[in-house]
């Protein structure tokens, strides 16, 4: 019953973020034309308001494609993070463990400097995503019999970070100072700015996919949360549960950089919070870690665009306003995971 609460309480909280962000911005809408126009344009219930045309453009074209694309990256790199920390059994992982937020990164910084199609960023980011993952998990893989698997992995992970960081790093140095490197450094910030409804037509299946599913593992989880040993005692495919949750987060935490560059923080507190307030079974963590995160990373875009005259990186604004969370969720993080 309190859970049922909970989660009706979250998607009202969620669908009045969404209403809000859609109204504000530079042309402001009040919220009594916007209803109006939703009606008009959805059900068909009453008359166009005035200026519909304009108001059409501004809001379908222009603010429901990025708000759209917001609530995706939220949910997923919410949800990724908590199946994270649930294989991994520590609170403090983030989906940049196995170095994939430093992969694609990489391979962002890669495609501007070297292409000037979006689309071609846009792939380099997300190929170079796995590539570090298959780093990470082929270092596992090596060492697979001296260690523990889950040790072994966040080796692995702290190892490909630190190589495609320092790839970075590179291409940052290599990269034309007038032109390619403040494009590289705004983009690693991250922003919804360049969202388009062809971005997010492109993006949207797998990340709604990936995100349903891995928060359909939420059982399984539980059980690996256990250990190898129980976990392999209770008859769970261990290995297979492990990489197919690998899979699905890495490709969570790939299509994120792809669609709005590196936006950190979300996908460690969020977990947090949702732990706090529903307890650790990821059948229940999963779901609510989307709801909390899409409305977090709304209402935050929403402050990034329309609390100064330029608008403010959000991956700034991600790290400004998760510090002080994560200190103070850290607290009941024991207390969550006993």
């Amino acid at each position: 019953m309190k859970n049922s609460l909970l989660f009706s309480m979250m998607i009202a909280t969620l669908s009045a973020s969404l209403l809000i962000s859609l109204a504000l911005g530079r042309y402001e809408i009040d919220l009594g034309t916007l209803l109006q126009l939703l009606l008009w344009k959805f059900f068909t219930i009453g008359s166009a308001p005035n200026e519909v045309a304009l108001l059409s453009n501004i809001v379908f074209d222009i603010r429901l494609p990025r708000i759209l694309a917001v609530v995706l990256v939220g949910a997923a790199l919410s949800v990724s993070g908590g199946a994270f920390q649930a294989m991994f059994v520590n609170p403090l992982v983030s989906p940049g463990i196995l170095g994939v937020l430093a992969g694609a990164s990489f391979g962002a910084a890669l495609g501007i400097m070297i292409s000037n199609s979006w689309l071609g960023v846009q792939l380099f980011s997300f190929v170079f995503g796995f590539v570090a993952v298959l780093v990470a998990l082929g270092v596992a893989k090596i060492y697979g019999r001296s260690g523990s698997q889950t040790i072994l992995l966040v080796l692995g992970g702290v190892i490909s970070s630190s190589l495609f960081s320092a790839l970075l790093s590179t291409v940052k140095y290599v990269a034309d100072p007038y032109n390619k490197l403040p494009t590289i450094v705004y983009w690693l910030m991250g922003s919804f700015s360049a969202v388009d409804m062809k971005t997010l037509s492109s993006v949207a299946m797998p990340l709604i996919l990936s995100t349903i599913v891995l928060s359909l593992m939420g059982k399984y989880l539980n059980v690996l949360s256990l250990g190898d040993d129980d976990a392999k005692a209770l008859g769970i495919r261990v290995t297979w549960v492990r990489n197919s949750a690998i899979l699905l987060a890495t490709l969570l935490s790939t299509l994120t950089v792809v669609v709005a560059g590196m936006i950190g923080w979300v996908g460690l507190i969020i977990p947090h919070i949702a732990r706090f307030l529903v307890g650790a079974d990821n059948r229940i963590l999963l779901p609510m870690c989307a709801l909390l995160g899409a409305t977090f990373l709304v209402v935050v875009d929403t402050l990034c665009r329309t609390s100064m005259s330029v608008e403010i990186p959000i991956g700034i604004a991600t790290s400004l306003i998760g510090i002080p969370i994560f200190v103070f969720a850290l607290k009941n993080a024991k207390k969550g995971f006993a």
